[in-house]
């Protein structure tokens, strides 16, 4: 079967977004060009991300499409570059995330016509407010002396004084209107509330005219201010990328851009500066300030051999650090990526709002025209201005702006809300996957438990003293990273020449094997005793254990203990109480070990002594007996990648983790903490109840006044009241999430 085509995932900088439609707009324009599978436009931050086929389409025929619609494209003042992201179809809608990034640099276009500040992604009061408050003055005499200007018809004093207003309120909407009908982009808000207005003034109905332009520019303002809020808070979590580094090289000192720094460089942390890279420490003690990793406002204490993480503010000593990242691998690089693209991916709400918008705007202009025309045709002796200006109601309360902004909006402050809690969410999508989630499985090392193991006993056999046990163990183990591996080094606490150990192989799920000093050393689970056919008399030991043969003759055992996290129970506890109806474990470790910790969390299920791939195989059963419902798997290990990729919601570790898990998961928990799973869902289904309760309040709304409007009962007045209204409404309540 031929291979489907490679999809790529490219990110730009939109400028100039001047209006609430721009986001539906792009959007439905880029989705209309062949090969581009989807596009999402991030109002908030002014980020496009576009999925499109490069054999269908070029990228430079995306930006000629953008450049078309009156938008600029890159941002000079961003300091993060731009990535280019590709994977293959079928990922594209599934869980992996692998990444390939390269730097892309777009042209920019100057010199175009935007006269919003807003949209280079500030909000400028100061430059918007005085048209508006002019129009006001205008508007507030042509209501004073109304009647006397309405003596002659169309009395020109009484046009000197409205149609300045009109203009003054209205000028950017009228430019904006005609600009886009001239590139074929007819029916948005600026199209209607054109038509709606040149109506208005055609029937001599002029105070309605400017009422409609004027509060709409007015509403237009809260909404652009509702927006520049979002953009500040971004900013905000922006500027705690470090800017320099302090690389320590020959003797002297010299700051540097962390990008420029190489992994085992060492670099100086003073106290009051940002840590600008993942790295280890080497010398001095502090306290650090992890709240834009974690969210949490409680300073951690750290001390040589301590691992520490870029985006940790120093408070109190001198830190001497050796860097085990690149700035780009860092955690902080991670994290501003993640937020800064978390809208990539769009919920299924988002896409039937934009797609819903896009038939439901033009719909309402034919309604509306048929609504003019046809009664005075049909019914003798009507009037026709009446038939004309109730049609100018329903344009006017047709504009969908309040819901294409607010959702996306909504969605925003859930991603944004979770991330200042330490949880982040890598799209609106797997927000909307959480509120589903009714089976939570947990991997136990790391995930459930602290995964900081002490070894607390050496049991031998065979004549094996417990010093030479303890020191095959610790060589044997001594190129692996495992935790367990870890503990039985610390404990043998001597210093191994590499020339002591041979021909050292790991054995997946089972354990290691090595020719120390000239004797073959195994050491694993009893799983790899039964494997290598060697005899011995313990199999069950209620811990986490390491068994150990030499040349085929089992010397004992290395009992190490490893503690359940604080929150652990209380976690499970949680997710019971909001309705999850399940919870299982898995895990590599023995039954004993296993069924402890299952009794004393009060998991519903565990399941013991499994490989990577049963891990798989189990998440695979429970997805078949899940249904419709949603299953999410909690690891944080490189063995849980797989498993994270598989459930319907990964989610990872993210302090402690391991990168593959952190790239695979949809979500991170940056506290390694597992009570967040609980309020990560929590969050979502608040999101979720929010952008909810928006899409019900904005048509119910709409469509009582559409119905008013077409009897005659409601006015323009009423009419732009109303769509004002529900667009601020929409928007304030989708700002709770955040809070």
């Amino acid at each position: 079967m031929a291979q489907s085509s490679p999809l790529k995932t490219q990110q730009m900088q939109v400028g100039g977004m001047d209006c609430t439609s721009c986001k539906m707009k792009i959007e439905g324009s880029l989705e209309r060009l062949k090969g581009v599978a989807e596009a999402s436009v991030t109002v908030a931050t002014g980020r496009l991300t576009v999925t499109y086929n490069p054999e269908q389409v070029s990228e430079a025929t995306i930006q000629e499409r953008i450049k078309a619609l009156g938008y600029t494209l890159g941002d000079p003042k961003s300091s993060a570059p731009l990535k280019v992201r590709e994977h293959d179809r079928s990922h594209a809608e599934g869980h992996s995330h692998e990444e390939g990034h390269t730097d892309h640099e777009h042209d920019e276009e100057e010199g175009q016509d935007r006269e919003h500040s807003h949209g280079s992604g500030e909000f400028n009061l100061k430059k918007e407010l005085p048209p508006v408050l002019i129009a006001i003055a205008f508007f507030a005499i042509a209501i004073l002396f109304e009647e006397p200007l309405h003596n002659t018809p169309y009395n020109l004093a009484e046009f000197a004084v409205i149609i300045p207003a009109y203009l003054l309120s209205g000028w950017t909407v009228l430019k904006t209107a005609g600009r886009n009908i001239l590139r074929g982009q007819i029916f948005d808000e600026n199209f209607l509330m054109t038509i709606a207005t040149l109506g208005a003034l055609a029937i001599h109905q002029l105070p309605e005219a400017v009422a409609v332009m004027l509060f709409f520019r007015v509403g237009e303002l809260f909404q652009e201010y509702s927006v520049g809020r979002s953009r500040r808070s971004i900013k905000a979590l922006l500027e705690v990328r470090p800017d320099t580094a302090n690389l320590k090289r020959n003797g002297t000192v010299q700051q540097v851009s962390p990008e420029t720094v190489k992994v085992g460089d060492l670099i100086l942390v003073k106290p009051g500066e940002k840590v600008p890279l993942d790295g280890e420490i080497l010398e001095g003690t502090s306290q650090v300030d992890t709240s834009a990793l974690t969210g949490e406002s409680v300073p951690r204490t750290v001390k040589p051999r301590d691992p520490i993480l870029a985006g940790m503010i120093n408070q109190s000593g001198v830190l001497t650090i050796r860097v085990t990242k690149l700035f780009g691998e860092s955690s902080i690089a991670k994290v501003l990526d993640l937020v800064e693209n978390a809208s990539s991916k769009k919920a299924s709400t988002e896409k039937f709002i934009t797609q819903f918008a896009r038939y439901y705007t033009p719909v309402v202009v034919f309604l509306s025209l048929a609504v003019a025309l046809l009664p005075p045709l049909f019914i003798p002796g009507v009037d026709r201005s009446d038939w004309v200006y109730r049609a100018l109601v329903l344009l006017v309360i047709s504009c969908p702006c309040g819901l294409v902004i607010s959702i996306p909006l909504g969605y925003f402050g859930g991603i944004g809300g979770a991330a200042k809690r330490g949880i982040l969410v890598k799209g609106s999508s797997f927000l909307d996957s959480l509120t589903a989630v009714k089976t939570v499985v947990f991997d136990k090392t790391g995930t459930l438990t602290q995964g900081t193991f002490k070894v607390t006993q050496v049991v031998t056999r065979n004549g094996f003293s417990e010093s030479e046990l303890l020191t095959l163990a610790a060589k044997a183990e001594s190129h692996s990273n495992h935790p367990v591996a870890q503990s039985i080094r610390e404990a043998y606490a001597q210093p191994i020449a590499e020339s002591e150990v041979t021909d050292y192989e790991e054995i997946a799920g089972h354990g290691i094997r090595a020719t120390v000093q000239n004797q073959v050393v195994i050491a694993g689970n009893d799983r790899l005793l039964h494997r290598e056919k060697i005899d011995h008399d313990t199999c069950d030991v209620a811990g986490t254990v390491v068994h150990v043969a030499v040349d085929g003759r089992y010397a004992g055992y290395i009992l190490i203990a490893d503690r359940i996290k604080e929150d652990a129970a209380q976690a499970v506890r949680d997710l019971k109480r909001m309705g999850v109806e399940k919870t299982v474990m898995l895990t590599g470790d023995n039954q004993m070990v296993a069924q402890s910790v299952a009794r004393h969390l009060g998991l519903d299920a565990f399941v013991a002594q499994l490989l990577p791939e049963g891990k798989v195989d189990e998440i695979e059963k429970l997805l078949d007996r899940s249904g419709k419902v949603k299953l999410a798997f909690v690891g944080d290990g490189i063995n849980d990648a797989p498993v994270i990729a598989r459930a319907d919601v990964g989610m990872a570790m993210g302090g402690l983790g391991s990168d593959a898990a952190i790239e695979t998961a949809d979500v991170v928990l940056m506290t390694d903490a597992p009570s967040k799973v609980a309020e990560a869902i929590k969050v979502a289904r608040k999101t979720r109840q929010i952008v909810v309760q928006n899409i019900i309040v904005a048509l119910t709304i709409k469509v009582i006044f559409i119905a008013l409007g077409a009897i005659g009962v409601a006015t323009l007045w009423e009419a732009v009241f109303a769509d004002v209204g529900v667009a601020l409404l929409a928007i304030l309540n989708a700002t709770r999430i955040a809070k």
